[in-house]
């Protein structure tokens, strides 16, 4: 079992990518603290993982909540050697479109969170004996979208950031690495699937034909918090099917 007696925070974990990650982690032998801002669904999704997966609301975007999270953790399972910063949103529409809050929520989410939680966790990180940080990137990082300004201005940070992080932390003993997906049939993927007008522009470009599985996204998050990524820092690994553009 690649993770077996390993301790996780996996943010956003209550759905879509963070729960499949979840779950792929409690069969690789981890204990996951989950979090999410809100509690609906949280004890249902999480209830076919028993007691190796535990729920602590959280908002990545107040730090205070954030340290209240980390230490929680910490205290619950002894320490933390994972840290999964997968919370995001998106708000979608033409630049001169979005409402000052719309840009600040996706700022403030999918940037902030992600710093919030690393400063947050390092602490503990620093004492497991192989901390990692995966950080959630997207296709969208590298590949500039009309509609969608806010997500992949962020995304494209999130990656400088984790490439930064992954110098200053190296030293501590823990790595930070950013899994990039595609289009996958989780969360904002199948929603975008469900819209057969905007589907069919992106499709042809996967080159696999098909969009990704969320079990293909956690098998990429276990490898990058295992063993197996001992040397591996500061890479953004794409998961998306052979994605054009």
């Amino acid at each position: 079992m690649e993770l077996d007696g390993r301790v996780a925070v996996v943010t956003g974990g209550t759905k879509g990518l963070g729960l499949r990650i979840t779950e792929a982690f409690v069969a690789e032998g981890a204990r996951v603290v989950v979090a999410a801002r809100g509690v609906e669904g949280a004890r249902e999704a999480l209830a076919p993982l028993g007691d190796r997966a535990v729920f602590h609301r959280a908002d990545v975007r107040d730090p205070e909540s954030v340290r209240a999270l980390m230490d929680g953790a910490a205290e619950r399972f002894g320490g933390i050697d994972v840290l999964v910063a997968n919370a995001g949103v998106s708000r979608p529409g033409p630049l001169v479109g979005l409402s000052a809050g719309d840009w600040a929520e996706v700022v403030d989410t999918n940037l902030g969170g992600l710093f919030h939680c690393v400063r947050a966790a390092v602490p503990h990180l620093e004492r497991s004996p192989a901390g990692r940080i995966i950080a959630l990137s997207s296709a969208l990082a590298s590949r500039p979208t009309p509609g969608a300004a806010p997500y992949c201005a962020t995304k494209a940070a999130v990656e400088m950031f984790s490439k930064v992080a992954a110098l200053e932390l190296a030293p501590k003993g823990i790595t930070v690495n950013c899994l990039s997906p595609g289009f996958i049939d989780e969360g904002m993927g199948r929603r975008l699937k469900q819209n057969p007008q905007v589907w069919s522009r992106y499709a042809p470009k996967v080159s696999v034909g098909r969009m990704g599985r969320g079990e293909e996204v956690a098998g990429a998050a276990v490898y990058l918090a295992g063993p197996g990524a001992s040397y591996v820092n500061g890479h953004v690994l794409e998961v998306n099917g052979g994605l054009g553009w």
